[in-house]
């Protein structure tokens, strides 16, 4: 997923609670509306360019479901905002695409944070967008940075006229937006394993050259997914206790179901990021390993030449009264001395592989 224009935003401080100031980036140019609203026999699909179109549409299906592409525009979100009767500070949230995880009882609605992830094919960093769900008795609001496709499925579901979805009510379509995204989560993940095995044969194979930053980039990027995956778990636990007058006790069995999936997610997760620990681990033994070796070579050829050393500094001195001095082949005996001593220390290095 990548955006031609990208324009950042940051918090103002100082703001009164429920202002409506985008932050972030700027992934689309402008908003754009998707409205599809469906029955047991029916199903309408529009899209809108305009706000002022998409609002003005009546709905004629007993279920609604309005995805918005483009959190940028206040003025989109604050009619949005009026059309649904959203609290201000759902408002502010919707426009902010840095917001963490969660779940929120509004009473008449339920208002869920959320994000999707994507790894670029050229190994590039792990990039996120986020996603929120208003949740009502008889509509469903998604809004979305971009479009990404995690949504298609549904719609595919939707389209088919045998669909259980068709004859469900919004709670349901709500639990088929998150299952949605926690299977988006399964794909991203086998990306991210593969991204980890992939770099960990580079440290197996010693090919280290840059090694050491992959393994920084994938551990910060397990982070960015516990840090989205575990409230995800929460949330869907939360949401099968019976709590929400909004979900019907027929759909928390199909949430219970997507609390499973999720629970697998974070359990191969938590193996990837074993995996990652147990890499850098091995990086930092391999160096220290390897500065040893090279520590042992460097001892072995310091010992080696110590004893000779010691030979040519004695015959080094000035003393008038060294026998050797005055001996013919005095100069040929030292030197094959040193020599011998030399090849025997040689020999027992090898012997004791440390050369």
């Amino acid at each position: 997923m990548r955006h031609a224009e990208v324009k950042q935003r940051v918090p103002s401080l100082g703001e009164a609670p429920g202002s409506l100031l985008p932050v972030g980036e700027q992934k689309l140019p402008s908003s754009s509306l998707a409205l599809v609203e469906f029955g047991p026999q029916q199903l309408s699909e529009n899209r809108f360019d305009s706000i002022a179109a998409g609002l003005a549409y009546q709905p004629e299906q007993p279920v609604l479901w309005l995805n918005v592409y483009g959190l940028h525009d206040p003025a989109v979100m604050q009619a949005i905002g009026e059309r649904f009767q959203l609290h201000p500070l759902v408002q502010e949230d919707i426009l902010n695409n840095r917001q963490r995880p969660k779940l929120e009882d509004y009473g008449d609605y339920l208002f869920i944070a959320t994000r999707v992830f994507d790894f670029p094919k050229n190994g590039g960093r792990l990039s996120y967008d986020q996603m929120y769900l208003v949740v009502g008795e008889n509509f469903v609001l998604s809004f979305q940075e971009r479009p990404t496709g995690v949504f298609e499925p549904v719609r595919e579901r939707l389209r088919n006229p045998h669909s259980v979805l068709r004859s469900k009510g919004a709670d349901y379509l709500a639990y088929s937006l998150l299952d949605a995204i926690i299977d988006d989560y399964f794909g991203v993940l086998s990306q991210f394993t593969e991204h980890v095995e992939r770099t960990d044969q580079l440290l197996l194979h010693g090919r280290e050259q840059g090694v050491l930053n992959k393994v920084q980039r994938l551990k910060h990027d397990c982070l960015k997914l516990r840090r989205s995956i575990l409230p995800l778990r929460e949330m869907l636990l939360t949401m099968t206790r019976g709590e929400f007058s909004l979900i019907r006790q027929e759909t928390q069995v199909y949430l219970r179901d997507a609390y499973d999936h999720t629970m697998h997610v974070i359990e191969s997760l938590e193996m990837s990021r074993e995996m990652v620990a147990d890499m850098l681990d091995l990086y930092l033994s391999t160096q220290s390993h390897r500065l040893n070796l090279q520590m042992r070579v460097l001892t072995v050829f310091s010992m080696i030449f110590m004893p000779l050393t010691l030979i040519a500094g004695i015959y080094g001195m000035n003393f008038e009264n060294m026998p050797e001095l005055h001996w013919h082949y005095g100069y040929f005996g030292v030197l094959g001395l040193m020599a011998a001593i030399a090849g025997g220390l040689i020999w027992l290095f090898w012997k004791r592989n440390w050369i």
